[in-house]
């Protein structure tokens, strides 16, 4: 069987800027690719291909589409395989092009954008996911977080480490004032901005919020200092941008055997090989739920029909995922996504091929 890729960058604009401790968002470059074969005439593939600059170990800034469209053109030579089954292990250094391929190689095949045979697919259920609040000032973070519940989060995600750390704890204080932690559950994610010196006594201070978890509270590459405060900390630590670069099986067992982290926050699109984490994760009884990377809907959807056999493997893991990003970009490719309350549904009757609009590309 023979395969033709077509890549169709695109740059997606925040309806408002999305900050970070790394900075703030105001745009998003993504690429997608459109994958048809002479074999299967009228059928399309679409996958997304999203590295985040600064972040992602595939950014390659000003060489991403040349080192994109050769992959693209050594796939079109090389894979065959008319039952789609794309393995992505041979680009494993290329995690965001590697899931971009997948997803398109799925898609294609299975002929509609619900990839797996899971309940979630069908519309039968929904997957539980988190509510994403922004850094910003006090009243504009508690607009959000207000929002979020009004709606009926139960999750609540907090993005810290830009303001004040006091102003911070005083924002979570209140919001805990507010909601016990049998209503609200609270995570926060630091993003790396502590300093190892006083990571411990924040994680103690916020500890006494009774908050979930918190994300990559140190800069990545700390490993000693990573493992030492996950020894000493009150309050359960998740691996987040620890895990990129990682992109063979003995560096991710190596790192995780070292850190001994409570969870693991997996986002396909920056962490490479990310059915072995999961893996890696159960052999070693370590928590673990899925994050979307500021990816448009079409990766979002993507990343949603992947996690959801894990899911509905494991009924127990009940842990709401990261995958409520599709509402953040004024211009985006529609797809049968919707939100009702705190979970993100797949509506089959409502599919259709992704149109992209005149003058993409």
């Amino acid at each position: 069987m023979n395969y033709h890729i077509e890549i169709i960058p695109h740059t997606l604009d925040f309806k408002r800027p999305a900050g970070t401790s790394r900075g703030v968002y105001t745009k998003r470059n993504v690429w997608y690719l459109r994958l048809t074969s002479p074999d299967m005439p009228g059928r399309v593939g679409i996958g997304e291909c999203a590295p985040l600059p600064d972040l992602s170990c595939d950014a390659l800034p000003g060489k991403y589409m040349e080192v994109l469209s050769n992959v693209c053109k050594q796939v079109e030579k090389t894979v065959h395989d008319a039952t789609g089954k794309f393995r992505s292990d041979a680009w494993a250094m290329y995690p965001s092009i590697a899931f971009g391929l997948q997803t398109a190689f799925r898609h294609l095949h299975a002929g509609t954008l619900a990839f797996e045979d899971t309940g979630f697919a069908q519309g039968h259920c929904g997957i539980p996911i988190n509510g994403l609040i922004w850094m910003g000032d006090r009243r504009y973070m508690f607009e959000q977080i207000k929002k979020k519940i009004e709606v009926g989060f139960r999750c609540i995600k907090l993005k810290i480490g830009a303001i004040d750390f006091e102003e911070e704890l005083s924002l979570l204080r209140y919001i805990r004032s507010q909601f016990t932690a049998d209503e609200i559950e609270l995570r926060v994610d630091a993003n790396g901005a502590f300093a190892p010196s006083t990571a411990l006594e924040k994680l103690q201070r916020l500890s006494e919020l009774q908050l979930h978890s918190i994300e990559q509270p140190i800069r990545a590459g700390q490993w000693d200092e990573l493992a030492r405060l996950v020894s000493q900390t009150p309050l359960p630590i998740a691996l987040d941008e620890e895990l990129i670069g990682s992109n063979d099986e003995a560096s991710q067992r190596s790192l995780l055997e070292h850190i001994h982290p409570h969870y693991l926050v997996i986002k396909p699109s920056l962490h490479a090989l990310a059915d072995r984490w999961i893996a890696l994760a159960r052999e070693m009884g370590i928590g673990w739920w899925v994050t979307s990377a500021l990816e448009s809907n079409i990766g979002l959807n993507a990343i949603a029909q992947w996690v959801s056999p894990y899911l509905q493997a494991e009924p127990d893991n009940q842990l709401p995922q990261g995958l409520g990003t599709g509402l953040l970009f004024c211009e985006n490719i529609e797809v049968p996504l919707t939100i009702r309350k705190d979970e993100l549904w797949y509506e089959p009757t409502l599919e259709q091929n992704p149109e992209f609009p005149a003058g993409w590309g």
